[in-house]
């Protein structure tokens, strides 16, 4: 029977130590230059040469040639070492030799020099597991030991090794080999075996090993022993993802293909596959792609590895089509699902789950707030609310997400509400326009349209009836008239009715904030105007209005103000009235201002025009409107 070759290949020097020149460079040094120490710990993750290391560290003290940083070999003392017959070299299992009583024993053994070679080592492996009691008996001795003792503890866990032992020892961590030094290790070892292997194979057998020596030796064997030499093969055995499927669920998640998605799941369920392998195989692809959306020479660089030439370039294609920001958020809701799936008796489940989420238009850590931003960031595109003027286009461009129609012909439809924007200040006040009795609708009153009820929005104002508009849509659609903007907005600004618009999504933003302030806002408030950052809010209640402002109300209404809408934003209240008038150069445009109720308009300012408000009702009026209230005598 055949030894592993784990066993076959184990380092008889430092110099054949993989991955770990800052360890073996230092002992070498210590070992030429005769600066010896009585305790040394090694620790790091397994499989990465730490007994291997003990055992040269003995060979290179008994060496007949030594002490010396390369042991022969071939004298008695390497000889017998290697083979784990020498006396003056113990090895011991702190997992069962962790007693008060074994510590007596090691303590006791320390005493008899050496039978052939100078030093006595004693190698004590898994050294966190030595009980409280035999660490504090091997205190004394570790401190002061014998001339011719040596420790080597060796441990994966060296946070829980006591901290007195600790402090009497040179401490050396060792390292994860990286997977580039590992697969050329891996490459020398299939030449000397005589074994043709794929790269491609020993890039999973270096994904499979996790930076493990001994690991990757390991599942090397195992392919080597069952003829799995081809990927193919190599996968089956493994249970690794095909590379079809994960791009078949990437290119699904690009174009938002939620057949497509779930397909590939139940593709890799009735392949007998593991939900959770094939998550994990799902995420090294996102990293994967992470890197060659920021690295383009990713694979020159060594950042990504084991990729065939045509695989290659459908990465590249898939990371530019998906982002970099799309990538980072699919990698962060695989990984939670990964921990999720711990423990879980319904892996399936938590998998389509986790393609849900992939599916949603998320972007960051918490899922409600991602949305919002998204939400309002869709918004703020259509409505051309830019943070500034830098990110802002080209005046003549249509925003992201406006289409090249003309902006009167969409506003002229049923299901478009009448917009307007603020005139400049130069512009002269047009003459009326005639309107088609056939598609115009009478002044002063709404369309008449049975399944709807008349909205203030839909009435125009007296001074609409001096402005100009345009005929609305031909038939079979009813026609909403809609005024002629007199010019176009500014791009990086937002007008008052934009930013009506967007008022939903403001008043959310209000309500993750505070809920006081967003009945006072949802129920009592409008925007009266935008003057540039200025946003008049006029609250028809004067008690609400003191309220809100001696309140937290307009600090919490500024910042939604920014989260929603970037820039920088300035709120002003006004009380129990109509806003205080814009300046007489501004303007305002035809059908800014919706008409007042039938009750005394609400003016302020003089000789220029005040946006109209409701009236203030009466509160018992109130009361008996709103809640069904009697007035008891």
């Amino acid at each position: 029977m055949a030894s592993a070759l784990y066993n076959r290949y184990r380092p008889r020097t430092f110099a054949e130590v993989v991955g770990q020149e800052h360890v073996t460079a230092a002992l070498s040094g210590a070992l030429d230059s005769g600066r010896l120490h009585h305790a040394y710990l090694f620790s790091g993750p397994r499989g990465c040469g730490k007994t291997s290391s003990a055992r040269i560290l003995a060979a290179s003290l008994n060496c007949e040639q030594g002490p010396t940083s390369n042991p022969c070999g071939v004298c008695a003392q390497c000889v017998a070492i290697r083979a784990g017959s020498s006396i003056d070299v113990v090895e011991l299992d702190a997992a069962s030799h962790g007693l008060v009583d074994d510590a007596r024993d090691l303590r006791e053994r320390t005493h008899y020099a050496p039978a052939s070679g100078r030093f006595r080592v004693f190698v004590i492996d898994e050294a966190h597991q030595l009980g409280p009691g035999a660490a504090n008996a091997l205190l004394k001795v570790v401190e002061e030991p014998p001339p011719h003792v040596v420790f080597v503890f060796a441990t994966t866990e060296p946070e829980k090794v006591l901290g007195t032992i600790r402090s009497r020892t040179f401490s050396y961590k060792f390292r994860l080999v990286p997977p580039g030094q590992l697969r050329d290790h891996l490459a020398k070892i299939c030449s000397a075996e005589g074994v043709e292997v794929d790269s491609e194979v020993l890039s999973l057998v270096v994904r499979a090993g996790e930076g493990s020596v001994r690991d990757s030796l390991s599942v090397l064997d195992q392919l080597i022993a069952g003829g799995a030499t081809s990927l193919a093969d190599a996968s089956a055995l493994l249970g690794v993802t095909e590379a079809v499927l994960l791009d078949a669920a990437v290119d699904a998640l690009s174009s938002r293909d939620g057949a497509g998605l779930f397909g590939v799941v139940e593709r890799v369920v009735a392949a007998g596959h593991d939900p959770r392998r094939f998550a994990t195989d799902l995420l090294e692809r996102f990293r994967d792609l992470v890197m060659l959306e920021a690295v383009p020479d990713a694979t020159d660089r060594g950042l990504v590895e084991g990729v065939a030439p045509d695989q290659l370039e459908r990465m590249q294609r898939q990371a530019t089509s998906l982002g970099a920001a799309e990538l980072s958020r699919a990698a962060d809701i695989v990984h939670a699902g990964l921990v999720e799936m711990r423990g879980t008796t319904s892996p399936r489940l938590l998998l389509e789950l986790v393609c849900a989420r992939l599916l949603l238009p998320a972007a960051d850590a918490s899922a409600a707030s991602a949305l919002a931003r998204i939400d309002a960031l869709e918004r703020r595109m259509a409505l051309g609310a830019q943070p500034g003027p830098a990110l802002a286009p080209a005046p003549g461009l249509p925003m992201r997400g406006e289409s090249e129609e003309p902006r009167a012909r969409r506003e002229a439809r049923p299901d478009s509400k009448p917009v307007s924007v603020p005139a400049p200040k130069t512009a002269p006040a047009p003459e009326p326009a005639s309107v088609p009795e056939s598609s115009a609708v009478p002044r002063g009153s709404a369309p008449e349209t049975p399944s709807a009820p008349e909205t203030p929005s839909a009435r125009e104002t007296p001074s609409a009836r001096e402005t100009p508009s345009v005929p609305s849509l031909p038939p079979p659609e009813p026609a909403v008239v809609a005024p002629v903007p007199a010019a176009a907005t500014p791009p990086g600004t937002l007008d008052t009715a934009g930013l009506r618009e967007a008022w939903p999504v403001v008043l959310d933003a209000v309500k993750k904030r505070s809920r006081v302030p967003h009945a006072m806002l949802s129920q009592h408030a409008q925007i009266a105007s935008v003057d540039g950052d200025r946003v008049v809010v006029s609250i028809a209640l004067p008690p609400i209005a003191k309220q809100f402002q001696n309140g937290p109300g307009v600090e919490i209404l500024t910042e939604s103000l920014v989260e929603v809408l970037g820039g920088s934003w300035r709120v002003q209240i006004v009380t129990g009235g109509a806003p205080p008038p814009p300046d007489a150069s501004d303007g305002f445009a035809p059908g800014d201002e919706p008409e007042p109720d039938p009750e005394p308009d609400l003016r302020g300012g003089s000789g220029a025009a005040a946006v109209p408000l409701p009236p203030v009702e009466n509160p018992v009026d109130l009361l008996k409107s709103a809640l069904g209230a009697t007035v008891i005598e």
